[in-house]
């Protein structure tokens, strides 16, 4: 599985923004050719992204495509594959069927390391699971702004309450790794950790931030702290001293369900 807990959207189309969102200290930056450059400036920006390519860390960089349903993410996607740099990974936005992945996967191949469909409209999510389950897909990310604005609420946790728990359900069916989305009011630091705990409980692995400001609280709120690692590794270490039997550790039930969440919280720090 992808593991990461956060990632930094740069617009495409602001070159001079890459080397500094990539110093951020966000575990990935994802240049974003879709949602944040106009019309007339796809062509431009794809180009600025493919000349980037070259002087940066690949394994820290991400490419948001524009839709499979669009001239420019067609170009976009045939413009990776046939670049002699390629990034980590690639961003798939709104898609609604497992064909979309699988035309991705079919031309990209093996130059990325993985695809991340976003589901941003209820058709996506309904087709969650085939999505999920896509070859090449390590991860899927719920874009809650479409989202919202196809429902007609909100972008706030209670009325995408539902989405994000089938979002969720999809995810664990396939064991791909679920990223939720940015916290849009960048002013509201208690905001932004609340929510960050909240998506970190439901089961989400990471959250995307707007502005550099925000990695710093989702770092801290989605990856497992010290007393959640020393708790895990205890609990690991008395459960195998039993055996892998069932028993009570302080005060709690030890058992194999249990164990596995230990042991992926465990993974989740090893692969960093």
């Amino acid at each position: 599985m992808t593991s990461f807990t956060n990632f930094l959207f740069v617009p495409a189309n602001r070159p001079e923004r890459y080397e500094k969102a990539a110093s951020s200290g966000t575990d990935i930056i994802c240049i974003d050719l879709e949602d944040s450059v106009p019309a007339d400036q796809k062509e431009t920006a794809r180009e600025s992204v493919l000349t980037a390519l070259s002087g940066l860390d690949r394994q820290k960089t991400a490419v948001r495509i524009n839709g499979l349903k669009t001239a420019a993410g067609l170009a976009d996607l045939l413009a990776l594959a046939t670049s002699e740099h390629s990034p980590s990974l690639v961003f798939l936005p709104m898609v609604e069927c497992e064909s979309e992945v699988e035309i991705a996967h079919n031309i990209l191949g093996d130059k990325v390391d993985g695809l991340i469909p976003l589901i941003e409209t209820v058709r996506g999510l309904r087709a969650g699971d085939a999505i999920a389950a896509s070859e090449g897909v390590t991860a899927m990310m719920f874009g809650g702004g479409d989202f919202s604005a196809e429902l007609g609420t909100k972008l706030e946790w209670e009325p995408l309450l539902a989405a994000r728990g089938g979002f969720i359900m999809c995810c664990a069916s396939a064991q791909v790794m679920a990223i939720d989305v940015p916290y849009i009011d960048m002013s509201n630091e208690a905001g932004l950790a609340e929510e960050c705990a909240k998506a970190k409980a439901m089961g989400f692995h990471a959250k995307a931030a707007i502005h550099p400001k925000q990695i710093t609280a989702i770092q801290t709120a989605m990856r497992p702290s010290e007393a959640e690692l020393v708790e895990a590794k205890e609990a690991l270490t008395a459960y195998d001293q039993a055996g892998g039997k069932a028993i009570s550790h302080n005060g709690r039930m030890l058992e194999a369900p249990v164990m596995e969440r230990y042991r992926r919280m465990i993974e989740s720090v090893q692969t960093k």
